[in-house]
């Protein structure tokens, strides 16, 4: 079982975008899929017009079971969906014992799944904290313009510091260029310097594309709004690659 935490702390890069339709996409392919949405905005939840009573808030806090928690979104696809309880958290996890392990140990039993990918929040709190510590790999989206360069060092070197802090092995095994123009230089000299600083990780592109900002906004995936779109196809080739590398992480 793959354990994934979608993250990056720049806002605005198709991190949401990105966690919908990997995770859609692997569900398609036959894999089994729980998302868990663990950023207080809760957009994955929106998108999805995913609801329950019983949200990711009281799995983490209250102890409330999976089964209680947990909406089926697709065949092979569920979720435990985030709402504004969310928000709260944080405070909550300030005193808990061992508080940057709580989501591992909530979910040290849970079965069944080829994938478990985390929609993190985009400041680093406990709630990321969580995520981190509870994952094995990071996909990380970054947006092929400038300043995302910036922040996926940034990134990359506070994956390098929870490592080193608390004796743990996540590893990046997915950068996902996204919001790419190839009409754009700036957007290919972006892309390629991704490529030289994070060689053999690097996914293919997403092309930036007004059929992907659409979807979510329909409550719809990118392959049920515009399964012939560009986007479409770009996510797929992402997935694909993704379930190539089981080898490797699986």
């Amino acid at each position: 079982m793959r354990r994934i935490a979608v993250i990056n702390q720049k806002g605005g890069v198709g991190k949401t975008t990105t966690t919908i339709n990997i995770a859609a996409g692997l569900a398609r392919k036959g894999k089994k899929v729980l998302i868990l949405d663990l950023d207080p905005q809760a957009n994955v939840s929106s998108c999805f017009l995913a609801h329950n009573d019983r949200s990711m808030y009281h799995f983490l806090i209250d102890e409330e079971p999976l089964q209680n928690c947990k909406v089926n979104l697709a065949e092979f696809l569920d979720m435990i969906p985030a709402d504004q309880s969310l928000a709260k958290a944080e405070l909550a996890l300030a005193g808990v014992p061992s508080r940057e392990t709580v989501l591992r140990r909530r979910m040290a039993e849970v079965t069944g799944y080829d994938y478990i990918i985390v929609d993190c929040p985009p400041s680093l709190g406990l709630l990321n904290q969580n995520a981190l510590m509870f994952a094995r790999e990071a996909f990380i989206p970054v947006a092929t313009e400038y300043l995302s360069l910036d922040a996926l060092r940034k990134m990359s070197a506070t994956i390098d510091e929870i490592n080193q802090l608390f004796q743990h092995k996540l590893k990046i095994t997915a950068i996902i260029p996204t919001m790419y123009d190839r009409r754009i230089k700036s957007s290919i000299a972006t892309l390629d310097e991704i490529k030289k600083g994070y060689d053999g990780v690097v996914m293919p592109p997403i092309s930036t594309s007004s059929k992907l900002k659409e979807a979510p906004s329909k409550g719809m995936t990118i392959y049920d709004f515009a399964r012939s779109s560009k986007g479409a196809k770009d996510y797929l080739a992402v997935v694909d690659k993704v379930i190539e590398a089981e080898f490797y992480y699986g």
